[in-house]
């Protein structure tokens, strides 16, 4: 018995270990696109990432988003506006980060941009509150990952898409689980 213990315990450690000295050097040549960078888990990756010392290319979809955001991160951060619904923002936003990029690579995508409104049960709601959460959690993730795809599959690039656990079981109606559903559809599509 104490002997099934130590080995479980050597086992972890070793596996912690190995997890631990996989770490990436010179993060300070890698680009990444974060969208939904206003608040929340977005707002955190970036400034982590920033941190480390990525050149992060943060989407907000508000101007004062994009400010607060500038104000807290060093000048490797960049921000944009965009609004994922918006195919057009999409497109100039692709624009903006081939200009930037030049001859580097996108090393990293993240799709976070999303909400959760309105949420309610199904026959609360219209045929546009459905749209609404669909355009922003579903289709503009796929919109900026299909502009964004030359240059991912040019350098190798990693694709991260923001999902919820409501994307495999549901327990509420509204768009948001639906969206989510494809989203984990959409990753699984793409690997």
């Amino acid at each position: 018995m104490w002997l099934h213990l130590l080995v479980l315990v050597v086992i972890i450690f070793l596996y912690r270990w190995y997890r631990y000295s996989l770490t990436l050097e010179n993060l300070s040549d890698k680009y990444v696109l974060i969208t939904g960078c206003d608040s929340g888990f977005g707002n955190q990756l970036a400034k982590r990432l920033d941190e480390l010392g990525m050149r992060v290319l943060a989407t907000c979809l508000t101007e004062q988003g994009a400010d607060n955001l500038k104000k807290e991160t060093s000048s490797r951060l960049q921000t944009v506006i965009l609004d994922i619904a918006n195919t057009s923002s999409v497109h100039s936003v692709a624009t903006w980060v081939s200009n930037i990029l030049g001859e580097k690579d996108l090393w990293g995508l993240v799709n976070n941009a999303g909400t959760g409104m309105p949420g309610a049960p199904n026959e609360w709601l219209s045929r546009e509150d459905f749209a609404k959460v669909l355009n922003v959690n579903l289709l503009g993730p796929i919109d900026v990952t299909l502009k964004l795809l030359p240059l991912l599959r040019k350098s190798k690039g990693r694709i991260v898409n923001v999902s919820s656990i409501v994307g495999r079981v549901t327990f509420c109606g509204g768009g948001y689980c639906i969206s989510k559903f494809g989203v984990e559809a959409f990753s699984d599509s793409l690997r």
